[in-house]
């Protein structure tokens, strides 16, 4: 890089270099880095951590104390160091290369720091005794520390504080006034007297020095050892030792004389006769070896999970050598490490989810009743049912894997998917009934058409008539009957000439023959104009001759309807016959006219119904199962209702002409027209596999040895069905469980400690003894030891650690001996204990002194050396007490393997019966401690057979017959009930919804025909007309007819009369009528024709017409024809009805008779009412819908899981536990749930085997003892001892047990510290008191809420002074803090008791209630002395406890106008005890303060700061009399009136003047 450089004049001018200084000239080239974008990946930035805050001007550790301005905390700064690295060797480079390709880290943030910090003290304890009995001493009392100082806090104040006393009694003159004492040291290390060198090393000098520092203060004391170099890092960690020898060394302490008031004096002062003991033998020490560390085990997490927390890893390693005789304890034998912290390179850790297996089949038979099961056809049954399936839990195969690692929905254990809700196992399903079919009535018979009418054949046809399906139900239409009859017939045509008649024309006159021309078609039966050539038979003439009738000739009327036919069919004995007639409208007059024709022409009959009474129809068989046919396309693609299929094949049918009431016939009787389908295309049912899920993984298998003699350890897998094969697919496999042994283990080695010969005695070398004691003999206490070896199976040799890992107990390596000394006391051996009597009674032995011991003194002491030993006898009797309460009744568990249900089972889960309830038994020794209960029971149970009631479901009794319908004439509704006879009990099935009488009903639809008879008329007879003479028979007169009362439906033929009163009155036609026959000369009308159409509804005003039309003219122009159209009014229910609709109640919803529940449907009736009220004959119509009867559904539980282990090991508190998860669909309202409700018992627990508890327990520490010395350095020790329990001490005390049932005690003396210095002061010492307890965890807080989570503790030792001469040798008072969890934040406030004298206490109490030193700020101390501002210099005044002056008792105030005392006045009459008026006594009363001095009163004047500053402060209630002060003086009143009251003075002196009082 360059830059110019140029030289200026200080004004700022460019002149000549050369004016400048050479030396200072700056270089105008550098050497630089050319940065590329690939050297991002070179060089990155390196941060440091932050440094710690210090305040903003200083930057460095030592923070200066701010405590007046610090509220909450103090602003600080705090740094880390930025630099670019390489990214290769993280070697530092320029920052501007990291510049470019990001911005630089910031180097320093803002940060607080929490204000200083006070040592916080507790409150002393009380004083101590007096340290002397006599004369004058000392007392002390203590205090411990709360909180040490930080932050630049101050420092702790003195924990002690110390005071003389003295005592009424003096003490006695001379020697007596010191106290001595033997002071002993810690013993030394333990050493082996190697050479000479060792005997001037190992003596003891008593000091008689006066040093202070040496004697009085006090360490403490820690057993190193560095006197043999093992470094188990460094040692030969690989060869692992194949016995332990152990090695006796000695020891020695100090010992010196001290006085009371701390001097050193003569030995001798202290021992009297007893030397004291100076040296002993001791085991030299050995420290714990251990094993080089194992390898790192795999890392707990080995896939990316969503919780972000690490993994770890393990390693461990072995003990070698244990420790001995004080060596350094073993390290962690463990260790843990965090892995896989981020876990970004780790594949995505498997998910779990439930997978179901396929829903099994539909059943109906749950969801009956106890009573309905024992009777119901199952085969038959249909209708709503219910289907189950099983889940289960599979690993969802990560998409990130490779493709061979993924496992296919292998089963795992279901507590891996506890997080989800599993799918549900019941649904609602339903098997098809066959429900009837709703049928309309049969058509009338058709024409006689050939079989086939495009290709007719022969003179044989059918007659046919039809019905059709009103309403099927889904299910399969082949359960309808057959809805085509046939009738055999002669002479059948299919197409027919249908011809139209055209008007008759004439060409000259106006009457007489004339021509009709016909328009002739050619149609079908069904009335469809088809071509001609259709039609067989030759076509009728196109034109035919008519006659119109002229006047004066015979008018004949139109044919009648044809009557209806006589027989429905044709018999050998009788066949249909119908007539038709029509009558003589006008007769002919004299001359050439056309005469009538006779009576027989006058009427027409013809055969019908001819056909034979024989009908045929087809009746067909249910359709067969779907078949291949190798005929059809099998490779089309068809989709059944949208889902692909695999094939299509053929269903087959069997179609059978029946004849009506025999049988079945040829199939020729019947038309093969309507011969039903018989083949049709189906698709076949794919076949399907049976689909298996993968074996599960084998359940583990131990992973450690297995002991001699043990049964082979198994491990099992399973699979799941998930879809049963169907329709000759592959079948499931047999075995979906799978057992096998484990691959054989290893039996555990056996290994056992070989102990060797005892060695001798050994003592504290002479050569020690003698330099320290003299001359005196080898005896005295020492120690024995003897090597330890391990041995394998074969007695071979082998490591130790072998030993230690499976040899059991280490056996003792040392124990303690004795060589007798001269004066040791002798004693015979102890005899053999005595006879027991039996259990509870006692055992003795004894022994005897001998020799001159029987003289020796200190021989006879019993509690020395005790002649005679009682102990308890042993007692094998047991007792075995029932303990607990019973379990629940448990049923037998069904026999079936524990994974072979790989389907879910249909089979009914027991729920009631006979079972087993169980009861925990303990088996107690004779000490009442626990022992193994299978001395006492072979299962550690009592058991009792019991029995679980079955549940009862509700009982109704049998339905009753139909009701009545509810119409006598119409559609109504018929119904039937059954009524409770037994609720349900037990748990059972609850009744159905019951209405109030206890019932539950059943309706129908019904329809009572409103008549069942009909008037049935014959035609009207001859008109007859009564003539005179020889008049022509015409004009009016009168015909009849007969009409008969007939039950409906009946043919003509076969109908028989009943009583005409069965048939309804008011519809009576009329038997007879006025006729009228038209005379030669009139003009003659045709019959009128039907009435036109009311308006339907019947307004009023409209009319209805009927016409007819002029048949012949009159003779005579003069006689005109009548009316043509005749027309009345429309008159309600008279010419005219209006109809409605009138519908029956819906029916309760009808299932088909073999449901249970599920869809069915209701019905109702629809009748047609005419307006006067008569019920019109209507087709009847059923009118229907689909409803829903809601299935049963009963709790449905799975299976009991497999009982879980016993929730503990040992003693009464264990429990097995089994779970049956019920399985049942949500049903919201109560009320539908009518199937049975889940049993009580989904959980069951029994009691676990009370086997007893063995712990080690270990006993507090034992108080400071110091072996044969006053003072000094001692120790304190603690016990393990092995007890037995029942798990619970509440339950009973622990009881001592054998220690072989605890374990090795050594290993457990080795985990723990068994062993702690102590130090017992001598009368006289300056020392420092025990630790205090630690103090309460604590956070450091800003405004209560703190900013860290791990808070601290903090403990101390005060320092005691016993005599004030010792106190400069004094140790300095310590503290210690600890970190710990759970802390929590403290306030500190200033507390104040109740004034005195202007007196008051005032401390500082923290927030939790504790009085404190420290913690609260000095500088918001309330003030524990009040003084009044300004002083009360008035005579007789004086400061009131409310901190304002007042005056003496028998003076009154006088107050300033600014509320302040002016002078005190003696008040008159103070002396007068008796009651006065107030006006009499005006001048003796005591005045009240005035309104000013009222609220003064209440004022608190102090010193807020080291300045004159007052700051007021006042209470509630004053200022509201202020405000009301105020307002009462200096407000003007608004309107002064007479009657109003002067204006009120400020009450400044007492009482003057009435009104003003």
């Amino acid at each position: 890089q360059t830059r110019t450089i140029w030289c200026v004049h200080m004004e700022g001018w460019t002149t000549h270099h050369i004016h400048c200084q050479h030396m200072d000239k700056p270089e105008s080239q550098r050497h630089c880095f050319k940065v590329c974008n690939w050297h991002q990946d070179l060089f990155e930035w390196e941060v440091s951590d932050w440094g710690n805050c210090v305040l903003v001007p200083f930057f460095s550790n030592e923070l200066k104390l701010r405590t007046v301005e610090c509220i909450t905390a103090q602003h600080g700064m705090q740094r880390r160091r930025v630099h670019c690295v390489r990214t290769s060797n993280r070697t530092t480079v320029t920052s501007r290369i990291c510049e470019f390709f990001s911005q630089k880290p910031s180097v320093e943030q803002a940060c607080l720091i929490p204000c200083p910090q006070d040592c916080v003290v507790s409150d002393f304890t009380p004083w101590s005794s007096c340290s002397k009995t006599c004369g004058s001493g000392l007392q002390h009392r203590t205090r411990h520390v709360l909180a040490t100082p930080m932050y630049g806090g101050a420092n702790c104040p003195n924990l002690t504080s110390t005071r003389t006393c003295s005592n009424p009694v003096d003490c006695p003159g001379g020697e007596g006034e010191y106290q001595y004492s033997l002071k002993v040291g810690a013993w030394s290390e333990c050493r082996l007297p190697h050479h000479k060198d060792a005997l001037l090393s190992g003596r003891t000098t008593v000091d008689f020095s006066t040093s202070a520092n040496e004697n009085n203060t006090v360490t403490l004391h820690t057993q190193a050892s560095h006197h043999h170099h093992h470094d188990h890092h460094h040692t030969h960690v690989h060869r692992h030792p194949m016995s332990w020898e152990l090695e006796v060394g000695y020891q020695t302490r100090q010992v010196r004389c001290t006085r009371s008031d701390g001097k050193n004096a003569m030995l001798s002062l202290c021992t009297k006769d007893n030397s004291p003991l100076t040296f002993q033998a001791c085991v030299m020490p050995k420290d714990c070896q251990t094993s080089d560390w194992s390898s790192w085990s795999l890392c707990s997490k080995t896939c990316r999970s969503t919780d972000l927390s690490p993994g770890y890893r393990l390693r461990s390693r072995i003990m070698t050598q244990i420790p001995v005789g004080g060596g350094k304890q073993c390290p962690a034998l463990e260790e843990k490490e965090a892995c896989n912290i981020i876990g970004d390179l780790l594949p995505n850790c498997p998910r779990y989810v439930w997978r179901t297996t396929d829903w099994g089949e539909c059943r109906i038979l749950p969801l009956l009743s106890q009573q309905d099961q024992r009777l119901a056809n199952i085969s038959i049954l249909c209708g709503g049912g219910i289907q189950t399936r099983k889940t289960y839990c599979v690993q969802v195969p990560d998409d990130s894997a490779p493709h061979h690692r993924k496992e296919v929905s292998r089963p795992v254990h279901a507590r891996l998917c506890a997080g989800e809700e599993p799918p549900l196992g019941v649904k609602h399903c339903s098997i098809p009934c066959q429900h009837h079919c709703l049928l309309s009535q049969w058509s009338p018979w058709g024409a006689c058409l050939h079989d086939n009418c495009k290709v007719p054949q022969g003179k044989k046809g059918f007659r046919q008539r039809r019905r059709k399906v009103l309403w099927e139900s889904s299910s399969s239409p082949e359960t309808c009957p057959h809805l085509v009859e046939s009738i055999p017939c002669e002479d059948p045509a299919c197409y027919l000439w249908q011809v139209q008649e055209g008007p008759c024309l004439h060409n000259k006159s106006a009457c007489g023959p004339g021509m009709s021309v016909q328009n002739v078609t050619c149609v079908s039966t069904e009335g469809v104009n088809v071509p001609a050539a259709h039609c067989l038979d030759d076509p009728p003439p196109t034109e035919v001759t008519c006659e119109v009738a002229c006047p004066s000739d015979c008018v004949v009327g139109s044919w009648s309807s044809w009557s209806p036919c006589s027989h429905s069919c044709a018999t050998k004995t009788a066949e249909g016959r119908q007539s038709r007639t029509r009558t003589v409208l006008a007769i002919p007059g004299k001359g050439n006219t056309i005469e009538c024709p006779a009576s027989p022409v006058l009427e027409d009959w013809r055969v019908c119904n001819d056909h034979p009474c024989m009908v045929f129809y087809w009746e067909v068989s249910a359709w067969g199962p779907c078949i291949e046919d190798t005929s059809m396309d099998l490779n089309r693609t068809i989709s059944w209702n949208g889902t692909p299929t695999c094939a299509v094949g053929v269903q087959i049918r069997k179609a059978t002409c029946m004849k009506m009431n025999a049988g079945p016939v040829i199939s020729k009787r019947c038309s093969e027209s309507s011969r039903p389908e018989t083949v049709r295309p189906c698709f076949l049912p794919c076949k399907k596999d049976c689909i298996v899920t993968p074996f599960s993984e084998w359940t583990a298998c131990p992973s450690t040895c297995m002991p001699e003699n043990a049964t082979a350890a198994t491990q099992s897998r399973y699979r799941t069905i998930i879809q049963r094969s169907a329709n000759g697919g592959q079948e499931c496999p047999d075995t979906l469980y799978e057992e096998r042994e484990c691959e054989s283990l290893p039996v555990c080695p056996v290994y056992s400690w070989r102990t060797h010969k005892w060695h001798s005695c050994t003592l504290v070398p002479d050569s020690v003894r003698r330099g320290l004691t003299g001359p005196g003999e080898a005896c005295g206490n020492g120690l024995e030891t003897r090597g330890v070896s391990c041995v394998g199976e074969n007695g071979e040799a082998a490591n130790m650690t072998k030993c230690l890992r499976w040899g059991g107990t280490l056996p003792p390596m040392i124990r303690e001996c004795r060589l007798a000394c001269k004066e040791d006391c002798t004693l015979t051996a102890w005899s053999k204990f005595s006879e027991c009597t039996g259990c509870g009674s006692t055992r003795s032995r004894k022994r005897s002194l001998t020799g001159r011991s029987k003289k020796k003194e200190h021989c006879l002491i019993e509690e020395l050396y005790p002649l005679e030993e009682i102990e308890a006898c042993p007692c094998d009797a047991i007792l075995s007490q029932p303990y607990g309460n019973w379990s629940a009744c448990i049923l037998p568990d069904p026999s079936v393997p524990g994974s072979l249900q790989g389907w879910m089972s249909h089979r009914e889960v027991k729920e009631c019966g006979q079972g087993l309830r169980y009861r925990a038994v303990a088996c107690i020794g004779q000490q009442g401690q626990l022992v193994n209960p299978t001395l006492c029971a072979d299962s550690g149970y009592m058991m009792e057979i019991c029995h679980i009631s079955c549940p009862l479901d509700c009982k109704l009794s049998e339905w009753s017959a139909w009701s009545a319908c509810s119409v006598s004439c119409g559609s109504g509704l018929k119904i039937r009930s059954k009524w409770l006879r037994e609720k349900a009990f037990n748990g059972g099935r609850p009744c159905p919804k019951l209405d109030l009488k206890n019932q539950v009903y059943e309706s129908v639809p019904c329809h009572t025909e409103c008549s069942q008879y009909e008037w049935r008329m014959e035609p009207w007879s001859i008109c007859t007309i009564n003539t005179v003479d020889d008049l022509p028979v015409c004009g009016e007169g009168v015909q009849s007819r007969k009409i008969r009362c007939v039950k409906k439906g009946t043919m003509s033929g076969e109908a028989s009369t009943v009583e005409d009163s069965l048939c309804d009155q008011e519809e009576m036609p009329p038997r007879a009528q006025v006729c009228f026959l038209a005379c030669p000369s009139d003009c003659v009308m045709a019959p009128w024709g039907p009435w036109t159409n009311c308006p339907l509804q019947c307004d009023q005003g409209t009319a209805r017409n009927r016409s007819r039309h002029i048949i012949r003219l009159a003779t005579s122009e003069n006689s005109a024809c009548p009316e043509l159209v005749q027309s009345e009014p429309c008159l309600l229910n008279s010419t005219c009805f209006t109809y409605q609709y009138r519908v029956s109640d819906w029916s309760t919803c009808q299932l088909n008779e073999n449901a249970v529940c599920g869809q069915g449907l209701r019905l109702r009736l629809r009748d047609c009412i005419r307006s006067d009220g008569k019920v019109v004959e209507l087709h009847k119509c059923e009118l229907s819908e689909t409803c829903v009867v809601d299935c049963p559904v009963s709790c449905i539980p799975s299976d009991w899981s497999p009982w879980t282990d016993c929730s503990h090991t040992c003693g009464s508190q264990g429990k097995h536990g089994q779970i049956n998860f019920s399985e049942r669909e949500h049903q919201p309202d109560q009320q539908k749930q009518s199937g049975r409700p889940c049993p009580s018992q989904l959980t069951q627990t029994k009691p676990c085997p009370i086997r007893p508890c063995y712990t080690w327990l270990l006993s507090d520490w034992s108080r400071c003892t110091i072996q044969g010395a006053d003072c000094g350095e001692g120790l304190r020790r603690r016990n393990l001892s092995c007890i037995v329990h029942w798990g619970d001490w509440s339950v009973s005390p622990p009881q001592p047990g054998d220690e072989e049932l605890c374990g090795d005690k050594l290993r457990q003396q080795i985990q723990q510290n068994m062993e702690q210095p102590c130090f017992i002061p001598c009368p006289g010492d300056c020392h420092l008191t025990e630790w205090s307890s630690w103090s309460s965890c604590q956070l450091t807080c800003l405004e209560g809420r703190s900013f860290e989570t791990i808070g601290r503790r903090a403990r101390s030792r005060a320092v005691i002074i016993q005599v004030m001469e010792n106190q400069g040798s004094c140790p300095n008072q310590v503290f210690e803090t600890q970190p710990c969890k759970e802390g929590k934040c403290h306030s500190y406030q200033w507390r104040t008791g109740e004034w005195s004298n202007n007196e008051r206490a005032v401390w500082c109490q923290r927030s939790d209630g504790v009085n404190v030193t420290g913690g609260c700020f000095p500088q918001k101390r309330p003030t524990t002395v009040r003084h009044c501002h300004p002083p009360c210099t008035k005579p007789f005044s004086h400061c009131t406890p409310s901190g304002v002056c007042g005056c003496e008792k028998g003076y009154t105030e006088v107050m300033t106008t600014h509320g302040f005392l002016d002078y005190c006045t003696r008040t008159p009459g103070i002396d007068n005890n008796k009651k006065a008026d107030v006006k009499t006594n005006s001048g003796r009363l005591k005045p009240r303060p005035s309104h000013a001095q009222d609220l003064f009163s209440e004022w608190t004047l102090r010193p807020v700061g080291p300045g004159t500053e007052m700051e007021i402060i006042f209470t509630a209630l004053p200022l509201f009399f202020l405000v009301c002060f105020f307002f009462f003086f200096f407000s003007k009143p608004s309107k002064t009136t007479k009657a109003s009251p002067p204006p009120q003075k400020p009450l400044t002196l007492a009482y003057d003047g009435d009104m003003d009082m």
